[in-house]
């Protein structure tokens, strides 16, 4: 008999054009041989031209749907997307302490590519002083990073640096993403900030990039569930993310999706080796 697929938790925004977000999420979670179970932070008005309007989830909601999931799932992780308010993020905040659930990713998402805020203020202290130090890894890009520790980042030092900041502040693990550098380079603190690891790529010129963090932070996710340790985690992330990135299709007038589901078009042969694992 098969085994139960893992079930993994994501709560996030709703993009319609399913490019970012809890739509996206949800593939990514599939394209992983996990179960996805979602609860959502806010309503959008995007496409792939940008996002146009917010319309946050009510916290009393979001509280009730995590309470409601978590009392229905054996949760293997947990992702942690766009939270919009301070009142969403305070309601994530309290199941994550009275749940005690392990494998929580954070993915820092505080304003879209198109420039339109995310999180407010009053939510980045939330997310800093309760989500964080409730985390396994929080996942900022280059411009998150300098948002929510002041530090400017050029370059690996500069990613030492802000995630040393970001372990004093109480997170266990940092993997600063550096997609939007010359050099596609990942930085991965983990063990309080004793070690690091660097994780490297060639950088792909490519209109299909719209949700590269959501996808990369998900599927972290999913091989954290899958038992994998956070390095090989990690790694096996950042390929996926390559390969979406590298098998996208022309969608949509402006910034087009990766492809979270490129497997399903590629015909496997026997023996081939899937340099991304994603089963048990």
């Amino acid at each position: 008999m098969a085994l139960n697929p893992p079930v993994v938790l994501t709560i996030a925004g709703f993009d319609p054009s399913a490019g970012a977000g809890i739509t996206a999420d949800t593939k990514t979670i599939a394209a992983h041989s996990c179960y996805g179970v979602a609860c959502i932070t806010a309503l959008t008005v995007q496409s792939t031209a940008g996002v146009k309007r917010v319309e946050p989830v009510d916290p009393g909601l979001v509280r009730e749907t995590l309470t409601d999931m978590a009392s229905d799932f054996e949760i293997a992780a947990i992702h942690i997307g766009m939270l919009g308010t301070a009142g969403v993020a305070g309601a994530v905040a309290d199941f994550l302490k009275s749940s005690g659930l392990k494998n929580v990713v954070v993915d820092p998402v505080l304003r879209s590519s198109s420039g339109t805020d995310l999180l407010d203020a009053a939510g980045i202290k939330v997310l800093l002083e309760r989500i964080l130090p409730l985390s396994t890894v929080i996942t900022p890009n280059i411009f998150e990073a300098k948002v929510l520790t002041g530090v400017e980042v050029t370059g690996k030092p500069d990613m030492i640096a802000a995630a040393q900041k970001l372990h004093k502040l109480g997170g266990p693990a940092v993997v600063v993403t550096g997609g939007h550098l010359d050099k596609a380079v990942d930085l991965l603190s983990f063990d309080g900030g004793k070690s690091q690891e660097s994780f490297t790529s060639q950088r792909q010129e490519s209109k299909s990039t719209h949700g590269t963090g959501c996808a990369f932070s998900t599927a972290l996710a999913c091989h954290l569930a899958l038992g994998r340790g956070l390095p090989e985690a990690v790694m096996l992330a950042k390929i996926y993310v390559s390969a979406a990135i590298s098998h996208g299709q022309p969608i949509g007038r402006g910034v087009g999706p990766v492809n979270h589901l490129y497997r399903m078009a590629q015909p496997r042969r026997v023996g081939q080796r899937d340099p991304e694992p994603v089963g048990h």
